[in-house]
């Protein structure tokens, strides 16, 4: 299981659009061998054909697809937007932090997801997410969510 390793994260992504926000997301896995390319083109496909239900708590997205659309291993990156980005949410847009999650039908996806949500669920966490500007310190909030 990968979970926002230093090579799944990064800030300040520069993007215009919904698609190419879960795109820069998707191919930090496909990089890093997690997923397979046609896995990042399932979740663009399934945000046009379900719409925003991934845009979960304001500011927030966790774009994800079917683990048979490619999935190699249970993983998660993480990008921060350079600007927020509407996605269609009425209650949650605009979007700043999108998580893509490559979901493994396995007890890992369960973990994944609980892990994340600790991290989501704190908006003290949220806030930091929104604010930090380096690795180290992602380091230090995910290492405090541990204790």
């Amino acid at each position: 299981m990968k979970f926002l390793e230093k090579n799944l994260v990064e800030f300040d992504v520069d993007v215009t659009s919904p698609d190419e926000a879960i795109r820069a997301a998707g191919r930090l896995l496909v990089g890093e061998g997690l997923v397979e390319e046609n896995y990042v083109e399932a979740m663009v496909q399934s945000y046009h054909k379900n719409g925003p239900y991934f845009v979960l708590a304001p500011q927030i997205a966790l774009p994800h697809a079917r683990p048979e659309d490619g999935v190699k291993e249970a993983s998660v990156s993480f990008i921060r937007l350079a600007n927020p980005i509407v996605f269609g949410s009425a209650t949650n847009d605009p979007v700043n932090l999108v998580f893509a999650l490559g979901a493994s039908s396995s007890n890992e996806h369960l973990e994944i997801l609980q892990k994340l949500m600790t991290l989501l669920n704190n908006q003290d966490n949220v806030k930091r997410l929104v604010e930090i500007t380096s690795y180290s310190e992602m380091e230090q909030l995910l290492g405090g969510m541990e204790s």
